[in-house]
């Protein structure tokens, strides 16, 4: 299915300056950074605007759309403007609407401007994962994505944790003034040290008929949109722990916000320590097998936190199922980029687009179903995360059948 033959090495990146890695793993932050640190929040900001689960939830899901929506313009256009301008109009905008989220008056002021700050955030996401296919591709792709889990893995933990901690002396407003700063340093950065990845000859044409086709020839292709699919389901597995966590761990089980804080950052390490775990297994075992051991794991621990709901069994039961749905995201994120790109070196923005709008429109879509469902149990949440781990493995299992096991070093 290969539409060109750009080049891309697949030298090791452990050569590579250590610079890089820590701005392309920040930018590729943007989601958890973006909507981990107000989850402690989410108790005291639907009191402050005088809001329901379901209106404050709704913030989330306007990132999130943000987030996806602001991809498919990014990707495209960065495969065709090259990678650095669109990254820096798009840091500029996120930081500017971080700011102009502090002073929202309403949940739906907050909401509408939530999801501008996510468009300006895609940027990031987007331009991320093209730069590393712009230089790497197969198995050493897939390496070099797990080494950016070091960077980008600690978002999930620490986010949680500043945004409990804030709590303890300013309101949820504070975390926009810290989301303002991220944005402001990671847009300084990004003027002095991110270089063009993509040099004028390998950049494809920008009309609209151009993009619609390059769209098209992915969506057409069973095994991208089989590993686009798979991804993106079991991402929003543990965006429906993202989106409910707060909600039943605090009010149901009786979790302070710092406890909560606690434990989203344990099954957020567990993100890191997996994804260190799939750079070394990858250069011994094939991606797609590690990525079919990921989907096991993440099934099985959503049957698991399902189980525990309906028979009982409280926390002790419920943490471990939780831990093994968001840990196994550091085995599949990694694999399923680096197998669904394989086939389109030149196509490098728009297929990470793609990928990126299964992964959050899915979960967009997540947060307000267990809103709806109520706060009142957590079975809404469980029910969801068991229903998307198992489907994502069987769409893994139906799709993906014919692409072949290895992948070049």
């Amino acid at each position: 299915m290969a539409t060109g033959a750009a080049p891309a090495t697949t030298a090791s990146p452990v050569g590579h300056p250590v610079r890089l890695v820590i701005i392309l793993g920040s930018l590729s932050a943007f989601a958890p950074l973006s909507i981990d640190m107000y989850l402690p929040a989410f108790p005291s900001l639907a009191a402050d605007l005088h809001a329901g689960p379901s209106a404050v939830q709704l913030t989330l899901t306007a990132c999130l759309v943000g987030l996806a929506g602001g991809q498919l313009v990014v990707g495209p256009l960065s495969d065709t403007l090259g990678r650095r301008r669109p990254l820096l109009v798009g840091l500029a905008c996120y930081t500017v609407l971080s700011a102009a989220c502090l002073v929202a008056p309403s949940v739906w002021a907050l909401a509408g401007l939530r999801l501008l700050q996510g468009f300006g955030g895609s940027a990031g996401l987007v331009i991320a994962t093209a730069a590393v296919r712009d230089r790497y591709a197969g198995v050493a792709m897939a390496r070099y994505l797990s080494t950016l889990m070091l960077v980008n893995g600690l978002a999930p933990i620490v986010a949680p944790l500043v945004g409990s901690q804030l709590l303890r002396f300013t309101s949820w407003r504070g975390v926009f003034v810290v989301l303002t700063g991220v944005g402001l340093v990671l847009l300084v950065a990004c003027l002095l040290w991110f270089d063009e990845s993509l040099p004028p000859e390998r950049r494809r044409p920008g009309s609209l008929g151009d993009t619609l086709r390059s769209f098209g020839v992915l969506t057409r292709d069973r095994t991208f949109v089989g590993y686009a699919l798979a991804g993106g389901l079991a991402f929003a597995a543990m965006f429906a722990y993202i989106s409910g966590s707060s909600f039943a761990l605090q009010d149901i089980f009786g979790l302070s916000p710092q406890q909560f804080g606690l434990v989203f950052g344990t099954n957020a390490l567990g993100i890191v320590a997996v994804g260190q775990l799939n750079r070394w297994l990858v250069n011994r075992f094939s991606p797609r097998g590690l990525l079919a051991v990921g989907l096991v794991a993440a099934c099985v621990g959503g049957v698991l936190v399902l189980v525990s709901v309906l028979a009982g069994w409280g926390l002790p039961a419920l943490l471990p199922g939780l831990f093994a749905v968001v840990s196994a995201i550091g085995i599949v994120l990694p694999n399923t980029r680096a197998l669904a790109t394989v086939d389109y070196p030149d196509l490098a923005g728009t297929s990470s687009a793609l990928l990126g709008v299964y992964q959050f429109a899915v979960g967009g879509l997540v947060a307000p179903l267990i809103g709806i469902g109520g706060t009142g149990t957590a079975l809404p949440m469980v029910a969801v995360i068991a229903a998307l781990t198992v489907l994502a493995l069987a769409v893994f299992a139906v799709l993906t059948r014919t692409q072949p096991t290895t992948l070049a070093k």
